[in-house]
C-alpha cells in the first residue's frame, strides 16, 4: 500500500514540476481518467492531453491534505491549482487512483464545478486589480 501511495504522490509531484514524461511513465498505457462533468479519457489520449497541457503552459500545482490506501486504491484529498497565463484558480479535489503493477490504471477526480468557477472568477478579479 505504501508503494501505491508513493506512486500517486510521485505522479502528482511530476505533473506540478512539470515533468510530464515522468508523470506519464507512471500511467498504464490503458489508463482511464475521469473528471467531474467531463468526458472519460482513455489510454494514449490521457498521455497526449497531459503533454498538450505542458506545451500550452497550463500550470498545475497540488497540495495534498490527506492520502490513504486500501489495497490497489489510493484516495487523495487535495487542493489543485491551475494557471492559464496570469489567471489562477485553486479548488478542492477528492481523487481516487487505482494502482496495479506500479502504474496508475484509473484516475478519478471529483470536485465541485461551482468551486472551480469561483476560483476562476476570483483569479480574474485578482488579475484585474
Amino acid at each position: 500500500m505504501t508503494d501505491n501511495i508513493a506512486i500517486v504522490r510521485e505522479f502528482l509531484t511530476a505533473l506540478a514540476q512539470p515533468d510530464t514524461e515522468r508523470a506519464t511513465s507512471l500511467l498504464s498505457p490503458d489508463v482511464v481518467w475521469l473528471n467531474t462533468g467531463l468526458p472519460t479519457f482513455r489510454g494514449r489520449r490521457v498521455h497526449e492531453m497531459l503533454r498538450d497541457m505542458e506545451r500550452r503552459r497550463v500550470g498545475f500545482g497540488v497540495e495534498i491534505h490527506h492520502i490513504a490506501a486500501d489495497g490497489d486504491v489510493v484516495l487523495t484529498d487535495r487542493t489543485d491549482v491551475l494557471t492559464f497565463g496570469k489567471v489562477r484558480t485553486a479548488f478542492r479535489v477528492c481523487g481516487t487512483f487505482t494502482v496495479q503493477n506500479g502504474h496508475i490504471v484509473r484516475w478519478d477526480d471529483h470536485f465541485s464545478t461551482g468551486s472551480l468557477l469561483k476560483g476562476f472568477i476570483t483569479g480574474r478579479i485578482r488579475r484585474a486589480r
